[in-house]
This record gives structure tokens, C-alpha cells and sequence, in this order.
């Protein structure tokens, strides 16, 4: 039995949309975010000694990180999905892989900085300090958030979008990995930036994504994806 350690509102939605579209049993564990730092309890170093989130136990393996965890799952029991996920690991050398592999880099190595950076910036000038820092902080992120974070979110959003202009899924026709690894991150783009909200054919991928029974399943399980407003 695979067992899924859970963060509320985190990457780890990821796999549990693939455990649903999958159809394999585990047993979820959810862990809250400290209420004070939003940053996940310690006792998930008890499971892992990095104490992040997403986790699965699978027998002995304990392995971490969303996008190994993704391998793992479609490696070892992909060959039981049923014929519409028979593209989670494209062939190896055809176009559709290299897609996949890029997307699957991208998500981590290259967008998820840019909204983990937004949010922060956005997050310093409301933490507890003397009122007379407050304004410079708020100027100062504001700043960095004008100059740098906005000007690549604007870039990666336009380079996305022209994408699934021509894609209806990240590597093609059929759903590949590629598009759970990307999924939260661009739930949490169209959340933090008015243009994603807009870009047509992000949206248009997040409706296709949301309208899965197994997405909607691992919704109801493990809770919102983002914080509700």
C-alpha cells in the first residue's frame, strides 16, 4: 500500500491526481502548514529528513521530490493505466518525450522560482516589523517584483500559452506527465498573475485539467489546490 504524506495546498496535488488517475489504492496522511510560517510541521522529518512535502512510502522506498515521485508511480504501476494514459512516459526519443522531459524541468528549474519569488515578495512587507521599515520594505519589493518577477511571469505566461496554443496536452495529443508536474504550477500563475488568468489556452488546459473525475477526486481528498479567497 502506497502511503501519500500530504501538505495542504501544496506541489503534492500532483500526485495524488495521479494515484486517482491511476487507480491505486494509498492511504493519505495530511499534514497542516504551521500556522504562523505557513511552512510544513516538523514532523514530516520524522518521514523524510528534508521535511518537505510531497512524501510517499511505497513498502521500504521512501522517495520525495514531486517530479521522482511522478517517475516512480508511472514507472512502476503505469503499466496498469488504462489506454487514454498509455502517453504518461512517452517512447523514449520521439518528440513527444523530449516535450515531456523539457516541461518536466521547466516547471521546477525554471517557473516555480519566479512564483515561489512573487509570493515571498509579497509576503515580507506584511510580517511583523517597526512601522517606520514597513514602507521601505513595501518599496522595495515592489520594486523587485516591478523589475524582475513580473517582466519573466509576463514572459513565461506568453511563452506557455503559445504552446497549448498548438498542444492539448504538454507533449502532444495524449497526457503525459508533463501536465501533472505543470499543473500546480500553473494554477499558482493564473492565481498570481493577471495575464495568466487571461492567456486563452491556459485556461482553456486548467478547464480540460479541472473537468477530470480523477482531478476533482484528488480535490475532494487532499483539499484546495491554492489558498481560497
Amino acid at each position: 500500500m502506497i502511503t501519500v504524506h500530504h501538505l495542504e495546498m501544496s506541489r503534492s496535488q500532483r500526485v495524488l491526481w495521479l494515484l486517482e488517475e491511476l487507480g491505486l489504492p494509498y492511504e493519505l496522511i495530511i499534514h497542516a502548514r504551521d500556522p504562523a510560517t505557513r511552512l510544513a510541521p516538523p514532523e514530516l522529518r520524522k518521514i523524510h529528513p528534508l521535511g518537505k512535502s510531497p512524501v510517499i512510502q511505497d513498502d521500504d522506498l521512501v522517495i520525495a521530490e514531486s517530479g521522482a515521485i511522478l517517475e516512480y508511480l508511472a514507472e512502476v504501476h503505469g503499466v496498469q493505466a488504462k489506454a487514454e494514459l498509455a502517453g504518461l512516459e512517452p517512447k523514449r526519443g520521439s518528440a513527444a518525450a523530449r516535450e515531456c522531459r523539457f516541461w518536466m524541468h521547466y516547471a521546477e528549474g525554471s517557473l516555480m522560482n519566479w512564483l515561489v519569488m512573487k509570493l515571498v515578495f509579497t509576503t515580507i512587507p506584511r510580517q511583523p516589523m517597526p512601522f517606520f521599515v514597513r514602507p521601505i520594505a513595501r518599496g522595495l519589493c515592489n520594486k523587485v517584483i516591478e523589475k524582475l518577477i513580473e517582466p519573466n511571469l509576463e514572459r513565461a505566461t506568453a511563452f506557455i500559452d503559445e504552446h497549448l496554443a498548438s498542444h492539448t496536452w504538454f507533449a502532444g495529443e495524449a497526457i503525459s506527465l508533463a501536465d501533472f508536474q505543470m499543473c500546480f504550477a500553473l494554477e499558482a500563475l493564473s492565481s498570481r498573475s493577471t495575464t495568466a488568468r487571461h492567456a486563452p489556452h491556459i485556461k482553456a488546459w486548467l478547464e480540460r485539467v479541472h473537468a477530470r473525475p480523477a482531478y476533482q477526486r484528488a480535490i475532494e481528498k487532499g483539499g484546495p489546490v491554492l489558498p481560497q479567497a
